[in-house]
């Protein structure tokens, strides 16, 4: 193991999408309310491709803002405009908005130019001379590889580009291999990365969603889970228990090795991460810096 992951309190902060309907809106704000007991350092909130859910990201934010202290939309650059790019993220600093998270994005269908701005490398560095440091910049890693990359070491050397930039941080595609994030944090290590990268966290509490999302982002389901997932059948009970102990497992592993936080993928739902969290904290004794109601023992 590298000297770059440091045994510490470890932050913990959720993802949340914008609704598409009202009912949506109000079982987010339910959601958001139940994970506010948790304390997460900050939670973010997604942007369809091209910015396709521009205002139902804005108004998300907007209400995320009234329950946690520090909320980061998600910014993609690739087919956008330069003024309206500014114009958005003015409007977010007069919100009060202090994190972003920087992304190059994904062109919604049937658009064809990329724009000025095509990596997110170009975002980060567009943020930064526009606005100097008025934003904390998180951006995206992958252990396993972005699904798009032409090998994993192009991939690497576009996410050191993205941390040369001036991003602070960087939050990973979930994953399910240990060995993938503690082997990608050495070599960002030895190429002089030394922002934290935190790990994102997937709660398994759905086979056939989490085998679609996992094929559509590249991340790996190893054999023996994807195994065990499909023999449960329509058992969702089942499937949830066991899903809920693989991930608690995960998280202990990285976060005893000193992993500087986990970043919940909650998709709006807040259940099945606040037993996770009860269990790391109850059962796994984990030091997760959080509100009382999920304090740690003292070590």
């Amino acid at each position: 193991m590298s000297s770059f992951l440091e045994p510490a309190q470890a932050d913990i902060s959720f993802e949340f999408f914008p609704p598409k309907s009202a009912e949506a809106a109000e079982a987010l704000k339910t959601t958001a309310e139940q994970l506010a007991v948790a304390g997460p350092a900050y939670v973010s909130v997604t942007y369809g491709a091209g910015g396709s859910t521009r205002s139902g990201t804005q108004g998300a934010v907007e209400q995320m803002l009234g329950l946690f202290g520090d909320v980061a939309p998600h910014v993609s650059c690739i087919g956008a405009d330069l003024d309206e790019l500014r114009e958005l993220l003015a409007g977010y600093r007069r919100q009060g908005v202090r994190r972003l998270v920087a992304l190059r994005g994904d062109l919604p269908s049937g658009f064809g130019a990329p724009g000025p701005l095509r990596y997110a490398a170009d975002l980060v560095r567009f943020i930064r001379e526009e606005f100097d440091d008025a934003f904390h910049i998180e951006v995206a890693a992958y252990p396993e590889g972005h699904p798009q990359a032409r090998s994993l070491q192009d991939d690497l050397t576009h996410f050191v580009e993205k941390m040369r930039a001036g991003a602070h941080g960087a939050i990973t595609q979930y994953f399910f291999n240990t060995d993938a994030y503690f082997r990608f944090i050495d070599e960002a290590y030895a190429r002089g990365v030394h922002q934290p990268i935190v790990p994102g966290i997937m709660p398994i509490t759905n086979h056939t969603q989490l085998a679609r999302f996992s094929d559509a982002c590249g991340a790996e389901i190893p054999r023996w889970i994807r195994s065990r997932l499909e023999g449960y059948g329509d058992d969702l009970a089942s499937i949830r228990a066991f899903g809920h102990e693989v991930v608690v497992d995960l998280v202990d592993q990285l976060l005893t090795a000193g992993a500087p936080g986990v970043h919940f993928y909650t998709m709006n739902r807040a259940e099945p991460t606040l037993a996770l969290l009860r269990d790391l904290v109850g059962r796994k004794g984990l030091a997760l810096n959080s509100a009382p109601g999920f304090a740690s023992p003292v070590h």
